[in-house]
């Protein structure tokens, strides 16, 4: 029984399809009024692949973004497509790449968990989606 508690406490923070693999994702709580928040994690995929798409139940759309300096200002932009080079970690963070939550229909509340599909274009071929749950940390 203890093996399996274990496994089931592994697996919270961990998502896996076909070779992707989803480290630790999370998103910020919001305020009752705040329609938006970012989502966060690791993404590794053993063959390769590209991040084309997400999606969630709580949000009206979701889409990925990037922080980046660009002179003296940090500016943000709408990203197409992530690459996920075959045996790397890619890192969606603050201050980098990043899901968008738009047009909130709940609140996100701490210690709660929001569910957010992943979708991806698999190297050789292919689509896959990856149905993940993010863990709401506190608003900071």
């Amino acid at each position: 029984m203890r093996v399996v508690a274990v496994l089931l406490a592994l697996s919270a923070g961990c998502a896996h399809a076909a070779d992707i693999e989803v480290v630790a994702p999370w998103t910020r709580a919001t305020v009752r009024l705040l329609k938006v928040s970012s989502a966060y994690m690791e993404l590794r995929s053993a063959q390769g692949a590209t991040l084309v798409g997400a999606s969630s139940p709580v949000a009206g759309s979701v889409e990925l973004h990037e922080m980046r300096m660009e002179g003296d200002l940090m500016k943000m932009r709408f990203v197409p497509r992530l690459p996920l080079p075959a045996g790397k970690s890619v890192a969606l963070t603050p201050g980098g790449y990043h899901l968008m939550l738009y047009d909130l229909k709940q609140q996100l509340q701490e210690g709660t968990r929001v569910p957010i599909r992943l979708d991806f274009e698999i190297s050789g071929g292919g689509r896959e989606s990856l149905q993940i749950q993010a863990e709401v940390r506190p608003l900071r």
